[in-house]
């Protein structure tokens, strides 16, 4: 792994995709080491001039003095949402340690937040996100696609096991904060088994999970040829049937998704764990209306 620091003139970005539970995003490093064989944001790394996006990790290093000029102009509690490129709790940060001071500053301007995480590091600071998540909304998301641990090895080889962001998001329960379990992407005769969906859910139902948020693997871009040549080497058997729900595309079939979601449906009911991603933050934006109006 190289190490890259670097300086940025933003911290906060607007995202305009509008099915998002938000539209501001902030991301601390560039790359990760999660290694990630179905991972979106591989091309993400060329505005770096770097085509290794799982070798190449650039840091951000004044990046909490940027953050702190754009919330100290923001006019709005619209969410920002940390770790949707890279994961801001990938090994690199229990060197580095720039997410206390972001998180002190959310503290300061009461700045609500989504934190997806493949990683445990991020009870290091549990104290600083139940602070924040006595002032404003907080979601904790992990996402979480097989546990069994020999094809989460595979699959993820340089994230944390399934069973310990099992157990981390158990400790946030500790906090006000929202927790939620993403098990997506699912991915086509790898993840999708029976099994493995109630394996998760059994899970998201023990540790009282708020919300599992389920989605079918996009193969879109660079990700497709990366993502084939790996169920090659290693899912051989299924190699075909990968093949053929994805046809020519960068989406899963229309018979795939609907009997995807007819068995994810069904185990869902069984375990009674909501589906239901925007209800924190709905309630949210509620309560600040709300205190909008009575100060009138």
């Amino acid at each position: 792994m190289a190490i890259k620091e670097i300086t940025c003139k933003s911290a906060i970005n607007r995202i305009s995709n509008s099915r998002l539970p938000y539209h501001l995003d902030l991301n601390v490093y560039r790359g990760c080491t999660h290694g990630c064989k179905y991972c979106y944001a591989i091309y993400s790394n060329r505005y770096l001039q770097s085509d290794n996006f799982f070798g190449d990790v650039f840091v951000k290093t004044n990046i909490v003095e940027v953050l702190e000029k754009e919330l100290r102009r923001k006019r709005n509690k619209d969410v920002i949402n940390l770790g949707s490129v890279t994961d801001s709790y990938q090994p690199i940060e229990e060197k580095y340690k720039i997410m206390p001071e972001i998180l002190k500053l959310m503290i300061k301007y009461e700045q609500p937040v989504i934190i997806s995480t493949k990683s445990d590091l991020i009870l290091r600071d549990i104290e600083l996100i139940d602070e924040l998540s006595r002032l404003t909304y907080v979601n904790i998301a992990s996402t979480i696609t097989v546990m069994d641990e020999d094809r989460r090895r595979i699959i993820e080889p340089g994230s944390v096991s399934s069973k310990r962001r099992v157990n981390m998001l158990r400790e946030m329960k500790k906090t006000k904060a929202s927790r939620a379990i993403h098990t997506m992407p699912i991915m086509p005769y790898i993840t999708d088994d029976r099994d493995n969906l109630e394996e998760i859910f059994a899970y998201g139902k023990d540790i009282d999970i708020n919300y599992i948020l389920t989605g079918p693997l996009n193969l879109k871009g660079d990700t497709k040829k990366v993502f084939m040549d790996f169920v090659k080497d290693y899912f051989h058997d299924e190699y075909e049937n990968v093949k053929n729900v994805y046809g020519k595309g960068a989406y899963v079939s229309k018979e795939y998704k609907e009997e995807m979601y007819k068995k994810i449906n069904d185990v869902r009911r069984k375990y009674e764990v909501s589906g239901n991603y925007m209800k924190g933050i709905r309630d949210f934006k509620k309560s600040i209306e709300v205190e909008q109006l009575s100060l009138f």
